[in-house]
């Protein structure tokens, strides 16, 4: 199968927020951290005010009504305090600011009770409020960009120099990481780090049609502060990596995924971290021995096998991918899985292909 989330950062990411070594990452989201401050307030303790001066009538204003201090909520920060105040951020977005700020002090003071939120503010170098970066709920378990960096670079290093690094494109060597080429991303709202080990490949004969092939193990890692999206890793096996990011041939993908919720900063340190480094150390023969294993393993009633998993009509499908790609039916799990990521390639949902990709990691599973 092919994986397609270094692609999509490489795609959409600005040159401010791309980093040439893990170390250039961490130092960045480390000043982050340090110029933050978090509360938990209640909705009335809030009020909303066009920005004077603004002709326009765009700008919009957060002030604490005890405090009087004044923050700019960021793009995605407003978006988030509407939505928990009950109001629509885009019609929001298309009205002035002096209907806008209306409409939420309604919503914070008179038209339900009062809410917490969790605030995430960034500060200027004295400490004083600056920018409102996150509202979330009060129970928010906020992972910090800063703590997974300083466990990746403890891990590997600059991320440039070590086994696991910044991937070249087409199985190369990446010996000079730009802001063009890098996998490594950080921004306001969120983190993501693609490194690989190309150089210890796995061999696996009778990979392909026959053929032997070696695959590389990579790495995902991402995280966002501000409640853009869960925090996780995933690692996999893969053919190579293309010059716009598109990972090919991936194998043995697993990911974990959480929420952040109360105890997410606990499971980084707990499960994911230490899932990370095992998996980074580990020696290549294992996952040689897995993936031979599923070749060896014949697989009794083919269509019995798919039809236990799929629908009879898309498990035909499946079988029919294989032949078009192999020129041979299934008959390994090895084949199996193979045949279910070449069906999955023809899926035009990324939700409804991820799951049926994750079906053939299970099928794997079983010759263990």
């Amino acid at each position: 199968m092919e994986l397609f989330q270094a692609n999509r950062n490489w795609l959409s990411r600005p040159m401010d927020e791309r980093y040439t070594s893990l170390t250039a990452l961490r130092d960045s989201v480390t000043a982050s951290r340090e110029n933050s401050k978090t509360a938990t307030v209640s909705s009335k303790a809030l009020a909303f005010r066009p920005v004077e001066g603004d002709s326009e009538f765009k700008g919009l204003e957060i002030v604490g009504r005890k405090s009087g201090a004044v923050v700019t909520p960021t793009h995605w920060s407003f978006g988030q305090m509407a939505t928990r105040l009950g109001a629509p951020a885009g019609f929001l977005r298309e009205l002035p600011s002096p209907m806008a700020a209306d409409i939420l002090n309604y919503k914070a003071h008179v038209d339900s009770d009062a809410t917490d939120v969790g605030l995430l503010f960034g500060t200027d170098d004295s400490g004083n409020l600056q920018s409102l970066r996150a509202a979330t709920g009060p129970k928010y378990g906020r992972v910090w960009n800063q703590s997974i960096a300083d466990s990746m670079v403890r891990l590997f290093g600059d991320g440039t120099s070590g086994n696991f690094r910044v991937p070249g494109a087409f199985g190369t060597e990446n010996n000079n990481v730009t802001k063009s080429n890098t996998t490594l991303y950080a921004s306001d709202r969120d983190m993501f780090i693609f490194l690989a080990d190309q150089e210890n490949r796995i061999e696996l004969p009778n990979r392909r049609n026959g053929k032997t092939g070696s695959l590389a193990r990579g790495i995902f890692v991402w995280n966002s502060e501000t409640g853009a999206s869960s925090f996780g890793m995933a690692a996999f096996l893969f053919d190579f990596m293309c010059s716009n990011h598109i990972i090919w041939g991936a194998a043995e993908y697993r990911e974990s995924r959480f929420r952040h919720t109360a105890s997410a900063p606990d499971k980084w340190l707990d499960h994911v971290a230490p899932v990370i480094k095992a998996y980074s150390e580990s020696s290549a023969r294992p996952y040689e021995a897995a993936l031979a294993a599923a070749q060896s393993k014949k697989i009794d009633d083919v269509q019995a096998f798919m039809n236990d998993r799929f629908s009879k009509r898309m498990a035909t499908a499946i079988l029919a991918a294989h032949v078009d790609e192999e020129s041979r039916p299934v008959e390994s799990l090895w084949d199996a899985a193979t045949a279910i990521t070449a069906y999955a390639k023809g899926i035009p949902f990324m939700d409804e292909r991820v799951n049926v990709e994750r079906v053939a990691g299970k099928v794997l599973d079983l010759a263990l």
